[in-house]
């Protein structure tokens, strides 16, 4: 170990002592260091919000908060107090604080406190809280990351989101923004007559997705369960039921990779609506991303660096799959033999071998074009065996009436015009099994009998979405990776 490694560890023992002692001093002074309910609080933004330099008469301040920074010079002790709104700065002095001021001094930074006094503005301008009485209300046995540094290891970020949120005022308002986004997800859909509802969390089998599901145990009815991989299925039974506008807001949990993009939990919004269909949902869509952003981002032009700037103004493209493929691979593409189109997949970079059928190898080209569609985009018309829950198109019943509405190279949300033929749905879920046997998600190409037994009940003509939640709050915020809009992201645990 190091001279400079020693010193840290050595510094931190110390710290840790002094702040034990200062915890007996409060204690000694016949102060509970872990006090009570401080009422009637003031936010510290709405305050500066409302201060006038005008005034005839002091302005009243209650605020509570915690201590990130401190400065004392002789008999007067600044210290810069921090709420979910911002931050004040307090003037103690010896004159006004009176016999107090020596406590208000063993105030350390890391501490909370309330505060009740007086506002001014100092001459450089700052507004102030002075002439108070202060209350500890929570006394810190361990010392803030560096105040001026921030928190930097991203580590320590992610596994302590505390600290993070403590310390860093981006990934504060980077996390309140997922908040304002949920909710307006919420409002919108509501004002547009959407019931919200709530439906099982634990599967009897896993489907909605081919996804790999988490596997859990229900000791009172002895039986394997399945964590959600999505929930169209149970929505759907509520189409068939009569109530004909739904939506939920989810967690889905899928045992798969973690990445930048990708965490195991993950929040989903799925909608459906009697009687509409895939464009039905593309405007619904359109229509609510476009009001997230102006809401909370206040701009439907998203910046995401110098050179990138994403266009939320509609209206956004729309474009046949099938026309993308022939733009990337050639117009002759689908009159191509398997051969010739394995040999033009890896000329053009793709991954393509001889025990992929034509539409894999085809989906194998797509992965190449996604990832180029910077701007909204909605990717039209997919071959059926890509989507085995929706209806096919009138004219082509090769092609599904779907889309997938891509922003900054990345998929955001799928829509379908929903199947409600049970015959064929039965159909196309057979062979979806088929294509999962023996592999991770062959558990989830399982066959909802149920959700089958409800199609032959009669579901009305629908359309239906999904959203992932966590990448719009991404794209919404330019956040660079799925952990900065979760709290709580997953981790592998410490040795």
């Amino acid at each position: 170990m190091s001279d400079t490694e020693n010193n840290n560890e050595t510094n931190a023992a110390d710290e840790l002592v002094y702040r034990r002692n200062r915890l007996d001093m409060w204690r000694e002074a016949g102060v509970d260091p872990y006090g009570c309910r401080y009422d009637d609080t003031q936010q510290t933004a709405d305050l500066k919000e409302a201060f006038k330099d005008d005034c005839e008469e002091a302005q009243l301040a209650k605020v509570a908060g915690r201590v990130i920074a401190k400065r004392g010079m002789g008999k007067v002790i600044f210290m810069t107090l921090q709420d979910p709104s911002g931050t004040i700065q307090l003037f103690g002095q010896k004159n006004a604080l009176g016999e107090s001021f020596d406590l208000f001094g063993k105030v350390d930074i890391g501490d909370i406190i309330g505060v009740d006094g007086k506002l001014f503005r100092t001459q450089k301008g700052e507004i102030t809280v002075r002439e108070f009485e202060f209350t500890l209300l929570s006394k810190a046995l361990k010392p803030l990351p560096e105040k001026w540094n921030g928190l930097k290891d991203i580590e320590t970020r992610y596994r302590n989101r505390y600290l993070d949120l403590i310390s860093n005022e981006d990934s504060r308002n980077t996390l309140v923004k997922r908040s304002q986004i949920i909710r307006e997800i919420r409002r919108y859909l509501e004002d547009q007559g959407y019931l919200e509802v709530e439906t099982p969390m634990m599967h009897p089998i896993p489907g909605g997705a081919a996804a790999r599901p988490f596997v859990t145990h229900y000791n009172a009815l002895d039986q394997k369960m399945y964590m959600r991989i999505a929930t169209e299925l149970y929505l759907k039974q509520l189409l068939v039921g009569g109530l004909h506008k739904v939506f939920e807001l989810n967690r889905n949990f899928r045992n798969e990779g973690v990445s930048k993009q990708h965490n195991p939990e993950f929040t989903a919004l799925e909608v459906y609506q009697a009687f509409g269909n895939c464009e039905t949902m593309m405007d619904l869509i359109e229509g609510m991303i476009r009001h997230c952003a102006q809401t909370v981002i206040g701009t439907l032009k998203i910046k995401h660096s110098e050179e990138k700037t994403l266009d939320l103004e509609s209206p956004w493209r729309r474009v046949n799959y099938e026309d993308l493929i022939k733009e990337k691979a050639g117009d002759d593409w689908f009159d191509l033999d398997k051969d010739a189109m394995i040999a033009k997949a890896h000329e053009l970079g793709a991954h393509a071998d001889s025990d992929m059928d034509m539409v894999q190898i085809t989906q194998e080209v797509y992965d190449l074009i996604e990832p180029t569609l910077i701007q909204p985009t909605f990717v039209l018309r997919l071959h059926k065996e890509l989507v085995p829950l929706a209806k096919c198109c009138t004219d082509n019943p090769a092609l599904v009436d779907v889309y997938e509405l891509v922003i900054d190279g990345k998929e955001i949300s799928p829509g379908y015009t929903e199947l409600n033929d049970p015959i064929d749905q039965r159909e196309r879920l057979e062979v979806q099994l088929q294509r999962t046997l023996g592999t991770e998600e062959e558990e989830s190409g399982k066959i909802d009998e149920q959700f089958l037994d409800a199609l032959e009940h009669g579901m009305p003509p629908a359309g239906g979405l999904g959203l992932g939640v966590d990448r719009l709050c991404m794209l919404l915020t330019a956040a660079p990776t799925i952990r900065d809009i979760i709290l709580f992201p997953q981790l592998k645990n410490k040795n």
